[in-house]
């Protein structure tokens, strides 16, 4: 089966539509992304970096998040530590420490790179805490998200060949039963 490039891009920027309208999110949020382009191409996560793949990923995604305010965090694969590319602005509002390395499609992965380009001022740092999360292709991005993660189900279920989950955060409840929760989560 030969796939759509162009439902690649929609379906991730219905996805994170999806997310936004769902996740109780507000202007400056982060959302982190897990992408691997492999498993969109319905090949072995890590084996086959799809570079086109991982441009229309971030494009239908950057078009989703446009005028929310919301960052976007995209993670790379372990030869990079799972470090993470994100504005820099972002970087500096949540004091997140800048590593010394930029994303190639053999060490950073195919939506790395894309994000990379893409972004008007992009850094890299170690790790984030977002407050939502999209994981296309299995690439576990529970070490990128706040506590507590809570799972998501939305509609779009795959984005070309790759599983896709979502995860929103809320604050840990502390206390026990005596405690009294004065918000909704």
């Amino acid at each position: 089966m030969e796939l759509n490039m162009s439902e690649i891009m929609n379906d991730t920027y219905k996805a994170f539509s999806e997310l936004l309208g769902n996740a109780d999110l507000t202007a400056g949020n982060i959302v982190v992304l897990g992408c691997s382009t492999s498993e969109i191409m319905g090949r072995d996560i890590g084996k086959a970096s799809y570079y086109n793949a991982g441009e229309d990923v971030i494009e239908g995604a950057t078009k989703a998040l446009d005028k929310s305010g919301i960052y976007l965090a995209v993670g790379c694969c372990e030869h990079l530590n799972r470090a993470v590319v994100i504005e820099r602005e972002a970087a500096e509002k949540y004091a997140l420490e800048q590593v010394a390395v930029v994303p190639a499609v053999t060490a950073g992965g195919s939506a790395g790179v894309a994000a990379y380009k893409k972004f008007k001022n992009p850094v890299m740092v170690e790790f984030v805490r977002a407050h939502a999360g999209i994981d296309i292709g299995g690439t576990f991005i529970g070490m990128h998200l706040k506590h507590v993660a809570v799972p998501m189900k939305l509609s779009v279920r795959k984005i070309g060949k790759a599983n896709v989950t979502y995860a929103k955060t809320r604050p840990k409840y502390i206390g026990g039963e005596r405690a009294v929760y004065a918000f909704e989560g």
